[in-house]
């Protein structure tokens, strides 16, 4: 047992240290993260414009891309996440025909005893209870992903896939150029643009890694939003199903509406919210609730399978 406490008491102060170091890190993520998007939009319109074809569809549909990826990063870094008791102005929430609202469930925080409705979770890093929290993310935004920057991060990372992409696929001919294997059938001098040939290489074989990268986190997150649970929820359910099925029952999630539901309430598109069209536009949209009152199943106050009381704390250890 002494062996025990002794351990954990080693790894709870590891992982104190590794939160100051990860927070005093942040902005060179942020700066790092930066030259690399700016350097791979340079790259693109100073090699890869030039070859793409039907230039009068391409060119609209890359500017819009782009676009939206550099605005959205920026929403997503810029954007406080909610932090509990910052904004106490309620949003317009839309009831009725669409779907029904119940008032969240308050509960007192142990770590910063602030008074914080359900979904709210503690950050270690940020000492604060965020509304909706889903984690911390010191290597992207060097910010807490909550509910009003959740829609833009992940369309940050959705345009951000879409971008690496579309250089990978395009620039593949300026890497063969910039290696020396078309020089003998093209004619052209050795390296005709401005940026350095090493860079561009680079640049490149960057972009197409972190398109398969940010994809993969891209999937898991979005196949988090089609089921209404956010980082932190998918461990505690996981829990709850457990608790659940010992007593014989099923664990229901209240906030699921079905996939498609999920993701119009999420992106706030669709019954009730904005046009689809926004979703490819780069516009700040609020989310459709304020973080103090949200949809549920039809006969739903509460989780299914979970009895008052038996939530899970960020004492579990579930909050990041």
């Amino acid at each position: 047992m002494i062996c025990h406490a002794f351990t954990v008491r080693c790894f709870k102060r590891l992982e104190r240290w590794a939160d100051r170091i990860t927070g005093a890190a942040g902005p060179f993520f942020i700066a790092f993260a930066c030259a690399g998007i700016f350097t791979g939009l340079f790259a693109f319109q100073d090699v890869v414009a030039a070859t793409l074809r039907w230039k009068l569809l391409s060119w609209p549909i890359c500017l819009l891309v782009a676009a939206n990826m550099v605005m959205h990063y920026w929403w997503a870094c810029t954007v406080p996440p909610g932090f509990v008791g910052e904004d106490e102005r309620p949003l317009s929430i839309r009831t009725g025909r669409y779907f029904d609202v119940t008032p969240a469930t308050i509960t007192t925080c142990s770590k910063c005893l602030s008074q914080r409705p359900e979904r709210a979770h503690h950050c270690r890093i940020c000492n604060r209870c965020v509304l909706k929290y889903d984690h911390h993310c010191p290597v992207r935004i060097n910010a807490c992903v909550g509910i009003h920057n959740e829609r833009h991060f992940i369309l940050f990372m959705t345009y951000f896939v879409l971008a690496c992409g579309i250089f990978a696929v395009n620039g593949f001919d300026g890497v063969l150029l910039a290696l020396g294997a078309s020089y003998v059938y093209t004619g052209m001098d050795p390296w005709p643009y401005r940026i350095p040939q090493i860079a561009f290489i680079l640049i490149y074989v960057l972009a197409a890694v972190l398109s398969l990268a940010v994809l993969s986190m891209l999937s898991y997150h979005l196949w988090m939003v089609m089921h209404a649970e956010t980082s932190v929820e998918s461990q505690d359910f996981h829990i709850y199903r457990k608790v659940a099925k010992r007593r014989g029952e099923t664990f229901t999630n209240s906030y699921d509406l079905g996939k498609i539901r999920n993701l119009e309430l999420f992106f706030n598109v669709g019954k009730g919210g904005y046009p689809y069209y926004t979703l490819l536009l780069p516009m700040r949209i609020p989310p459709y609730t304020d973080g103090r009152s949200w949809a549920r199943r039809p006969g739903y106050r509460q989780h299914g399978g979970v009895r008052e009381g038996e939530e899970l704390t960020d004492d579990d250890g579930q909050d990041a």
